[in-house]
């Protein structure tokens, strides 16, 4: 396993992060054991949950998950740079959040953390992330509360997630006018082949201000991933995002040519698009988030898979990207 800095700061982290999101949901908690020892023995380190996940009825659930395998010891917690997120209304789907129950006041991220503590079964989060932008919310608040927080030794560091590039500005020079205060220092973003608008503004905006870009959906919901190859062999079909994608013929025609390119390389269309990410200016690592150990071990394999200039030349030729800003969009 290869690791890097966290943007700017001194905490090294592996170069895939394993994401969480499936266990509970998808992903039974024995199996879901088994796939974290499996990272861990794997050299994977840094791993991303939130407290929403668990979904329906069982927000808090992935949470707990993690918290049963760190109970296990055998230096499960010490090994992990555990990050987290606050924002989600907590409250079972369809039921409206009690007030203060959500977002980013200081009396929820105070609230948020210390319950995502006791279903971690741990005394302290790494990388507490904001799951989403509070447009109520001003940041001298947000900060303030993180201070504390930090103070306590409940939090290490903080990160953002699905922020544009104008939030990541207005985040950091809040806290650097408050002194003292490292602010954010990484960025979670949706991020792939297929959706490049990141390296328009945010990206930019991260690398500008020491923020690790940590790049969500690498596959984009598997659409990456020889989807069409497997629903020709009769294999797993594809759904969510992936499925409306590919009802648009054309968007349909530059993953036949994805696929195509990947395999006139002898490679795996899945593998080539982490492996893609881990060239990219400014990214930290892209969350995995294997339902079972056989996608884990294909995430390890685009850690030492090289692109040839050819490969990446044709990669951007059917995915290109938005070209930097303004230029992008003033001409």
């Amino acid at each position: 396993m290869e690791y890097t800095q966290l943007g700017r700061t001194g905490l090294k982290v592996s170069r895939l992060v394993l994401g969480t999101m499936n266990f509970g949901p998808q992903t039974e908690e024995a199996d879901s054991h088994a796939i974290m020892d499996a990272a861990l023995d794997a050299g994977i380190n840094f791993f991303d949950t939130a407290n929403v996940y668990g979904w329906g009825e069982n927000k808090g659930r992935t949470e707990s998950i993690i918290g049963n395998w760190f109970a296990q010891g055998g230096g499960r917690r010490d090994k992990v740079v555990l990050a987290t997120k606050v924002y989600a209304n907590m409250a079972p789907d369809g039921q409206p959040a009690w007030p203060n129950h959500d977002k980013l006041s200081a009396l929820n991220i105070r609230r948020a953390v210390d319950a995502s503590l006791k279903r971690l079964q741990t005394d302290h989060i790494d990388l507490y992330q904001f799951h989403h932008i509070d447009r109520d919310t001003p940041f001298e608040e947000i900060w303030q509360a993180i201070d504390t927080l930090v103070q306590q030794g409940k939090i290490l560091y903080v990160g953002s997630s699905n922020f544009p590039g104008y939030k990541i500005a207005q985040a950091n020079e809040a806290a650097a006018r408050r002194g003292g205060t490292i602010g954010l220092v990484s960025e979670q973003c949706l991020y792939n082949l297929f959706e490049r608008r990141a390296e328009m503004e945010v990206i930019p905006a991260a690398q500008e201000y020491g923020l690790g870009v940590i790049p969500w959906s690498p596959l984009h919901g598997g659409l990456l991933g020889g989807i069409i190859k497997k629903e020709v062999q009769g294999g797993r079909r594809a759904s969510g995002r992936a499925a409306e994608t590919l009802n648009d013929p054309a968007a349909r025609a530059r993953v036949q040519a994805y696929e195509d390119l990947v395999d006139k390389h002898g490679l795996e269309p899945g593998e080539v698009a982490l492996a893609w990410l881990l060239t990219r200016p400014g990214v930290t690592g892209p969350i995995v988030g294997p339902r079972t150990a056989e996608q884990l071990e294909s995430a390890l394999r685009a850690v030492e898979l090289e692109l040839s200039e050819e490969l990446l030349a044709g990669l951007d030729e059917i995915f290109p990207g938005p070209g930097p800003s303004p230029e992008a969009f003033a001409w």
